[in-house]
């Protein structure tokens, strides 16, 4: 029996928010499908060059009454960066919280604006810890 990964799904309170931080993260929209009758919209993003690793962003479009606020039912996406401190340094000069820093030079994790715990992961071995990163405390919980 074969299987093949599809996507990971994420349901989202406000997708141009989202759509804005995913792509922060360097994801690129890959396709979108808005379906008139069912009111929602689907937006697939992925890394460039890896258009078989997507996430699927699912926006109702009266709202999502049943998504719990904390969202903690769902693990974590993670992706791999070249530089875990650029990607960090980018991403809070846009405003995103870096809930556990990458302390080690090699993990960190963020939240997406639906509470989506994102994992870093520095590409191959850890970078040399580095401040302000090895002294910046946890924010929050991912």
């Amino acid at each position: 029996m074969q299987v093949r990964y599809l996507h990971t799904m994420v349901r989202v309170k406000d997708l141009e928010k989202s759509v804005a931080f995913y792509k922060l993260l360097g994801l690129q929209e890959t396709r979108r499908y808005d379906s008139d009758g069912g009111r929602y919209t689907l937006v697939f993003l992925a890394p460039p060059g890896q258009p078989d690793c997507p996430i699927e962003l699912t926006y109702n479009w009266d709202g999502d009454p049943g998504l719990p606020s904390d969202s903690r039912h769902f693990g974590h996406l993670a992706y791999a960066v070249e530089n875990i401190y650029d990607m960090c340094a980018h991403l809070m000069a846009n405003g995103v919280t870096i809930n556990r820093p990458p302390r080690d030079g090699r993990m960190a994790f963020v939240r997406s604006p639906d509470n989506i715990s994102v994992e870093l992961l520095q590409m191959g071995e850890a970078l040399p810890k580095a401040e302000p990163w090895a002294s910046m405390p946890n924010t929050g919980h991912w």
